[in-house]
């Protein structure tokens, strides 16, 4: 199978992560659970990922969280900032783990940048709104949909000068994305463990600045004495057990990303985007959404072919694409596919120039001119 789903993701995990998952199994029992040999073991094996992940966002190890993915990690980092009906501004390009949340709070939600591959536009369209001082801004790195790298380092300093809340969501950007808890000033860094981090499914890391609202109340392994949860982090925002085999896991994608480097990951990514395109040049029934500062995503459609069918065609090749909307209908109406949805192309470290050239001769059998 030629694997072009990372976005969604990465299906193919170095060894080491398989290994450190299977050795959890093994050997770890639960986090501050007991005194005995696998507990203990449990308890290191997680600190042990949380100053990987300190490490590889400058964090502190206590400012990192542990949630069950993104999603998880957004809605605590939401429901940690904003009220029932305060005011917020999103970019044009934000996945429902963002917004489903808020119109659950019910909030005014302002929509700056809605303009694809132009950062200047969508930077002074964050600047206008900031002004008028919202509750909050919360903003994607990195478009699931599109790859569009959007410019949140400035966005962050507007914020940061007003002295506004930033929320900022790194599901697409961990781990090839430059990612700095202290430099950008963010209240809350979320992002997943099961795509650029190429950890296993069921893990996430929300990075904290400060406090937070716990989403779920329970043990903790500290503090039993005391009805409400712990006032220290990341005992607050961690109730239940945790998934001590992912987080093994985990633990040895980061290495593997920090050992590659994540500047090298996206060269590697940016490489086949760009074949992609040379790939498809002078196919003209195929529209590409491309640009400049794009991550390893690529949409594109085909001229009177349904997405899905589309998709549907190549998986029965041996294509692994993703289509439709991607659970990010606003992406999809800034760029103007709403109607039509998109076919999805993403790449990870273990993807190969041989696999683009099948997957484009593919497109071309199946989709002539």
């Amino acid at each position: 199978m030629i694997y072009f789903d990372s976005a969604a993701t990465t299906f193919q995990k170095p060894l080491t992560v398989q290994n450190a998952v299977l050795r959890a199994m093994r050997t770890c029992a639960s986090v501050g659970r007991g005194g005995h040999a696998a507990a203990m073991a449990a308890a290191e094996t997680v600190y042990q990922c949380r100053l990987m992940a300190a490490e590889l966002f400058d964090a502190e190890p206590e400012q990192v969280v542990f949630t069950m993915n993104a999603t998880h990690a957004l809605n605590t980092a939401i429901f940690s900032v904003l009220s029932p009906g305060a005011r917020v501004v999103i970019s044009g390009f934000e996945h429902n783990a963002v917004t489903r949340p808020l119109h659950a709070l019910r909030a005014q939600i302002g929509v700056a940048g809605k303009k694809l591959f132009d950062a200047e536009d969508t930077l002074r369209d964050f600047a206008r709104a900031i002004e008028r001082k919202p509750d909050a801004v919360i903003c994607t790195h990195v478009s699931n949909v599109f790859g569009y790298v959007l410019p949140v380092e400035r966005i962050a300093a507007l914020c940061r000068e007003k002295n506004i809340p930033f929320i900022l969501d790194a599901s697409q950007s961990a781990g090839t994305l430059p990612l700095s808890l202290r430099q950008t000033g963010a209240r809350f860094i979320a992002m997943p463990g099961h795509k650029g981090l190429y950890g296993p499914q069921g893990t996430g890391v929300l990075l904290c600045a400060d406090g937070g609202k716990p989403l779920l109340f329970g043990g903790t392994g500290s503090n039993s004495e005391d009805q409400a949860m712990p006032d220290f982090l990341p005992d607050r925002l961690e109730a239940g057990t945790h998934n001590v085999c992912g987080l093994a896991g985990l633990t040895e994608g980061m290495r593997f990303v920090r050992k590659q480097t994540p500047s090298s990951i996206l060269r590697h990514e940016q490489a086949l985007l760009a074949q992609v395109k040379q790939e498809f040049r002078g196919q003209e029934n195929l529209r590409l959404f491309a640009g400049e500062g794009q991550a390893g995503v690529l949409s594109f459609c085909v001229d009177n072919v349904d997405c899905e069918e589309a998709a549907q065609a190549l998986a029965q090749e041996g294509v692994a694409v993703r289509a439709g909307l991607h659970c990010a209908p606003l992406a999809h109406t800034s760029a103007g596919t709403a109607d039509t949805g998109t076919v999805r192309v993403s790449f990870s470290a273990f993807n190969t120039p041989y696999e683009v050239r099948r997957f484009a001769q593919l497109c071309k059998k199946l989709f002539p001119m």
